[in-house]
């Protein structure tokens, strides 16, 4: 095999495929990434055996063949070359190894044969459909925050995607929760979600795929099985094993009837929390919101520390109340917010709080409150 790739298009997509493999590995062929050169293009593919990214860039190429070399340490020598050079890659007779060159740099990297790379992406996938990449990547940061990282609850783990009745019109709906907050949103059903199963993608799936989509102009196209999951955005195909667990009835943890109504300028209200909760401890992290007529007083207190109040202005006719809530989770949750005036929708200081964005439809958060 020989192939001469340019070093920017050969770094790009090692950059997104190595991500993909562990640091540290039992089985010495994970910690490889497969190269096939075929046809013009060069080909990459690295998995962890529940995650599998493959991308083609174009190159020169003569003769064809295979191989696979240790990923991150691949990485490392592409990203050191100088910017511009072509980078030739070159494997000899029955030797076990590749020879990378640049200039006058020269690389020998041990291989391991393509025969023991295993292979994700085979089954039948029942639905396919296409996003645009803008509400794909909507999809996962109004909702990334969420996600539980407690591996106990392995369920909650991921985004929960369905299709859902949202009044009138079908969606395709979005949430992660951890127990202590919850984000939802959704948008218009694509043609061929219909009937679709509801899905849990993991952490680890969102978080690449995230990276991944890096022009909101382009289109992703999505496969899904029951099982399995797939999404292409040009040249690059991540295909993921889905969460097999029951996300639990989340609806019931969304207040419906919560009639304390708030409207706050987000940034202020969002600057504000930072600010006092500066003093908070690590463990506390509680923030007390004090509500009476048109005013809202922030304040924290640790008894090893000291304490700090703000007070702001706000739109709240309401029946005065004290509330407390973690400071960290209320500014994930500000910082989700699109428009400038965040809702709060209160009940009393041991219910559940509803936070919306009162400019854009389609999202909302679910915040459990802390004793303060």
């Amino acid at each position: 095999m020989k192939v001469t790739v340019e070093r920017a298009e050969l770094l790009k997509a090692l950059g997104h495929v190595h991500r993909v493999v562990e640091r540290r590995n039992t089985i010495p062929i994970l910690a490889n990434v497969l190269i096939r050169a075929e046809g013009s293009k060069l080909r990459l593919k690295a998995t962890d055996l529940d995650l599998e990214i493959v991308e083609a860039i174009p190159a020169e190429v003569g003769p064809g063949g295979s191989t696979t070399v240790p990923a991150h340490m691949f990485y490392e020598i592409v990203r050191k070359l100088p910017d511009g050079a072509q980078v030739i890659l070159e494997t000899a007779g029955d030797r076990a190894a590749l020879a990378i060159r640049a200039g006058r740099s020269r690389f020998t990297l041990q291989t391991l044969p393509e025969s023991d790379f295993p292979d994700l992406a085979a089954g039948e996938m029942t639905h396919s459909f296409a996003l645009a990449a803008a509400d794909l990547k909507r999809l996962i940061d109004k909702t990334q925050f969420a996600i539980s990282t407690e591996e106990t609850r392995y369920y909650l783990n991921g985004i929960y995607l369905h299709p859902a009745s949202g009044g009138s019109a079908q969606t395709l709906r979005a949430v992660a929760t951890d127990g202590h907050r919850l984000a939802q949103i959704e948008l218009t059903l694509p043609k061929g979600a219909t009937g679709m199963p509801g899905v849990i993608v993991p952490r680890k799936t969102v978080g690449e795929l995230q990276r991944l989509i890096e022009d909101n102009e382009a289109e992703i196209g999505v496969e899904l099985s029951s099982s399995k999951i797939r999404f292409t955005a040009g040249e690059v195909v991540l295909t993921s094993k889905l969460i097999d667990g029951t996300f639990p009835d989340y609806a019931r943890v969304i207040p419906l009837g919560n009639d304390k109504e708030l409207q706050v300028d987000k940034s202020e209200f969002g600057s504000a929390v930072d600010r006092v909760s500066t003093v908070s401890s690590e463990r506390g992290r509680a923030v007390k919101l004090s509500l009476t007529g048109g005013r809202l007083v922030l304040s924290v207190t640790n008894p090893d520390s000291g304490s700090a109040t703000e007070e702001l202005e706000v739109d709240y006719s309401a029946d005065a109340l004290d509330i407390g809530f973690n400071s960290r989770y209320l500014l994930d949750i500000a910082a989700q917010i699109e428009g400038e005036i965040a809702v709060l929708k209160l009940a009393d200081p041991g219910s559940p709080t509803l936070i919306q964005d009162r400019d854009a439809d389609g999202a909302l958060y679910v915040l459990m409150p802390m004793r303060v």
